[in-house]
């Protein structure tokens, strides 16, 4: 078994070290005394921000990255024919995956605070970390997103606390350590890795199965998968929702004009505190009951909690507000399933906008086929629909599935759709079609977020 420890001050090199999680890993590596290298597929944010901090990385994957390396990290989606894996496995430099790395740099660590979820584990993970630094905790933290509060996405702070994202692509949760498990909710997704969601409900099964007799899960109580599992828990189990039947729930919920929610927080039949959020969204009324529940697990007063939670102003790519253009407002969301989509545009439509835009980039051949029938409906409340190519991340175009059919079910559905298969395509038609007040909003996890930037930097044609 490979321990990270075991490399302290040596060479480590991380490929895909852009990735939202790897890049948080190899600043917490150099900040813990190791050298650190990398490669990625291209230039980006996080790698010229790595770059700053005195991290070589290099563009392009080839095996010459690797020389003089004492250990490789890699991701899940890193397949084994990946030139540098090929090329580590032959000079046998040992090879650890991303979530076994979290896992080990987890241990010690008093409480493991491990947020999981098909959607909103990196708001969530993001309102736990920030709600405990304006508490005076100073956890480590790790999560898949870019956080002001942190200055990235992650820190490393005392032994007593570390709140860590804790993803089900590719099982990497079942890496992890956790003393307390959050599960916001069980969906279908990563069907190229699942073969349904029985599959995916059995997965954070043995992820709830690692938590120690003296743990705590907790979980949406309205959520049936959730609470199936957690009626075989060995351990404490608590709930939190909109129901009274949970053990901590919302009550007197309103929602400003933009949509931002506030309401009392009730815990064995006493208010314990009151919460006015920054961010909209009804799902993230469901994400702050679970940062108040585990903050006050962990000893938090509720009150001081919910102060802090009403500082939180989102996370980046998470319905971030990225400019005006021509008077059109255009945010980007990280969303990159139909559910995340749907509930992405649900916030959009509440800021009442003349005509709301959805452009969405399809993530992976995979995952659009696996959730085809939900994609064809997932924009319903747009009045246009924009769909680019399909990203295919890290995979191969199987030939049987193109954004032309997303766009012809979504028509059959009575959406308004239109194939814009590039970026170039998909600015040229909004700067035609849209008018003053309208709302952009770009979706997916690939680099559709680029797409703003690109607009944002040609500015206004008026």
């Amino acid at each position: 078994m490979i321990s990270i420890r075991d490399y302290q001050g040596k060479h480590v090199h991380m490929i895909g070290i852009g990735g939202s999680s790897m890049s948080g890993l190899a600043e917490m590596l150099l900040k813990e005394g190791y050298q650190v290298t990398g490669s990625d597929n291209a230039n980006s944010h996080a790698v010229e921000r790595l770059r700053k901090m005195g991290i070589d990385v290099h563009v392009g994957h080839h095996k010459e990255n690797v020389q003089g390396a004492d250990l490789l990290i890699f991701s899940a989606a890193i397949s084994p024919e990946n030139p540098e894996r090929v090329e580590a496995e032959r000079l046998q430099i040992p090879q650890m995956e991303r979530s076994t790395l979290l896992g080990q740099l987890m241990q010690g660590h008093e409480n493991a605070v491990c947020i999981c979820g098909a959607h909103g584990k990196t708001t969530t993970s993001s309102m736990i970390a920030e709600t405990l630094l304006e508490c005076n905790l100073d956890p480590t933290v790790h999560i898949g997103g870019r956080l002001d509060a942190l200055g990235g996405g992650s820190r490393i702070g005392k032994k007593d606390v570390f709140v860590a994202e804790a993803c089900e692509f590719h099982g990497s949760f079942l890496e992890m350590r956790p003393t307390m498990a959050i599960v916001l909710n069980i969906d279908a997704d990563h069907l190229d890795y699942y073969r349904d969601i029985e599959h995916i409900e059995e997965a954070f099964g043995e992820f709830l199965s690692l938590l120690p007799a003296h743990g705590l899960a907790l979980g949406w109580g309205e959520d049936e998968r959730i609470m199936r599992l957690f009626s075989k828990l060995h351990c404490e189990y608590r709930t939190f929702g909109l129901e009274k039947t949970n053990d901590y729930y919302a009550e007197n919920l309103i929602y400003n004009d933009t949509g931002c929610p506030q309401y009392d927080v009730i815990h064995k039949g006493e208010k314990i505190c009151h919460v006015e959020m920054k961010v909209a969204g009804s799902f993230n009324v469901i994400n702050s009951l679970a940062a108040i529940a585990s903050a006050h697990a962990l000893g938090v007063d509720a009150k001081e909690a919910a102060s802090a939670l009403s500082h939180f102003a989102g996370v980046h790519r998470r319905f971030e507000f990225t400019g005006l253009i021509d008077k059109v407002k255009m945010y980007h969301d990280y969303g990159h399933n139909p559910a995340e989509m749907r509930a992405a545009l649900s916030v959009a439509k509440q800021q009442k906008p003349n005509h709301l835009w959805a452009v969405m980039q399809p993530h992976t051949y995979s995952r659009v086929k696996g959730l085809f029938q939900d994609y064809l409906t997932c924009t319903e409340v747009a009045d246009y629909t924009l769909v680019t190519d399909i990203f295919a991340a890290r995979e191969k175009d199987p030939g049987d599935i193109k954004a032309e059919m997303v766009v012809e079910g979504m028509r059959a559905h009575g959406i308004n759709a239109v194939h814009t298969p590039s970026f170039d395509d998909t600015e040229k038609y909004l700067r035609e079609h849209w008018q003053e007040g309208d709302l952009v909003l770009t979706m997916g996890c690939g680099n559709i977020n680029l797409l703003n930037e690109q607009m944002q930097l040609h500015g206004d044609t008026n």
